[in-house]
């Protein structure tokens, strides 16, 4: 207890992290081959920061940790890690531990975690489960990869659609297998198809001769085995919902998709736009080699110079302008700024809206219009900012103006373009977080210089 309350004490006031000093004290443990320091320090920690303190430390200081640390890996932790570290650690456990740990999760978690694995090392954990387990495995893992199928937990509490409130708390009672946290009995008819489902709460405040019947809450929804998760999550999200029950090509219940579930595909799917946003492709953590990083990063830094290359064009374009008037170099790099970072802006909210179904064919003109105007009011507001700036610093007022005048047109093509890339894209199939960036800087540099470069050559010289 001494230990636990230190790290508490360590811990900062403001958020769930670990103290730095567990760290320091993991190392000092592990360098001093100290398995039961190590022990002191890892045993009272919840999984989940358990995960984190691995995913933080190097390869190296982390084999010695699984090597030395003496209640090793569970399914728990397991399923709290990052899934590139978790492939790493899995290909390291003997297959008897490996077994083991996977026994006490739930069919969902047990899919998570071998459905990427070596058939060889798959066959050997699933010969390990208990037979029922097995069988809700096997079947979770013949559904399409990102379905509702692969989702959803086989365990189930279901009673028929025609009992009491006392049956059912007396079934429940009964010692059936029944799945460790649940939130519904579902309702099912003779068919085994789910015809509603009532909370648990209302079932345990009710008179015992109530019908369950009476107590389905509105709410209820089923989801088809094929059904793809993102959109899945997106209706958890959208309709509140606490759980949802899973069905076949029959409508019988096969299943049931929990929130907690749903909300980690929810929170996937907006880590993946963030990252693709940034030209990232794939799942990356902080764990990840510099081979496999590098391979990630480097495809969209190609196609980054390669759009860099033709904004170089135009500027070539006026070579001579810029040779004439070299206050006009020192000025370029601000309008493209301006005109990247507005594109970005509404590219972000546009990416956004589109992956939570806000921008649609009914609302797009509306949207496009205003982020038009948006840009335009700004354009506005900083043209006269750098106008002033490129008067005063110059000394020339047709300078002023000219910079002035390519602001407003960058800053509302920006608007335009950080909008309009990602639908088109959306439209044609491609994902737009992931390839929006590189098109939306290319025209904003583009129009931003030639803009700039074609009034000054018009007007100074």
């Amino acid at each position: 207890m001494a230990d636990e309350s230190r790290l508490t004490d360590d811990a900062t006031d403001d958020d769930f992290s670990l103290a730095a000093r567990l760290f320091d004290d993991v190392l000092d443990a592990i360098e001093a081959q100290d398995a039961e320091a190590l022990g002191n320090l890892l045993d009272p920690l919840h999984p989940a920061d358990l995960a984190d303190l691995l995913e933080q430390i190097d390869m190296r200081d982390r084999r010695a940790l699984l090597a030395l640390w003496s209640r090793g890996i569970d399914g728990e932790l397991l399923s709290e890690l990052d899934d590139n570290l978790r492939e790493e650690i899995i290909s390291e456990l003997p297959e008897a531990e490996l077994a083991m740990a996977v026994r006490s999760l739930e069919s969902d978690d047990v899919v998570d975690l071998v459905e990427d694995l070596e058939p060889e090392r798959r066959a050997a954990i699933l010969r390990s489960l208990d037979a029922m387990d097995r069988i809700a495995v096997e079947k979770a893992l013949a559904y399409p990869e990102y379905s509702a199928g692969r989702l959803m937990q086989g365990e189930v509490a279901r009673v028929p659609e025609h009992w009491t409130v006392g049956e059912t708390i007396d079934h429940l009672r009964s010692g059936i297998s029944l799945p460790d946290q649940f939130y519904h009995v579902i309702l099912v008819d003779p068919r085994m198809k789910p015809v509603g489902y009532a909370t648990l709460g209302r079932i345990l405040s009710s008179k015992r001769d109530v019908a369950l019947a009476d107590l389905i809450e509105p709410s209820f929804r089923t989801f088809h085995v094929e059904d793809e998760q993102g959109a899945v999550a997106y209706a958890f999200n959208q309709y509140h919902l606490i759980s949802a029950p899973v069905v076949d090509d029959d409508d019988r219940l096969v299943g049931v998709i929990t929130i907690d579930d749903a909300m980690e595909v929810l929170d996937e799917e907006h880590e993946e736009d963030i990252m693709r946003l940034a030209g990232i492709s794939g799942e990356t953590e902080l764990s990840d080699s510099i081979r496999s990083t590098t391979r990630r990063r480097f495809p969209w830094l190609a196609i980054n110079l390669f759009t860099s290359i033709l904004a170089s064009l135009v500027i070539a374009l006026f070579e001579g302008t810029i040779e004439s008037l070299v206050a006009l170099a020192v000025l370029m790099p601000i309008v493209a700024s301006m005109g990247g970072n507005a594109g970005t802006q509404s590219l972000t909210v546009a990416v956004r809206a589109i992956a939570t179904r806000d921008l649609t064919g009914s609302n797009v003109w509306r949207v496009l219009r205003r982020e038009i105007a948006v840009g335009a009011i700004n354009g506005v507001l900083f043209a006269v900012i750098m106008g002033i700036v490129g008067m005063v610093w110059f000394g020339s007022p047709m300078l002023g103006v000219v910079i002035a005048v390519a602001m407003v047109v960058n800053l509302i093509v920006a608007g335009l373009a950080g909008t309009a890339v990602p639908i088109i894209l959306d439209k044609m199939g491609i994902d737009p977080a992931l390839a929006s960036g590189a098109f939306v800087t290319t025209v904003t540099d583009i129009v931003g210089f030639f803009a700039f470069l074609g009034l000054a050559a018009l007007v100074l010289l």
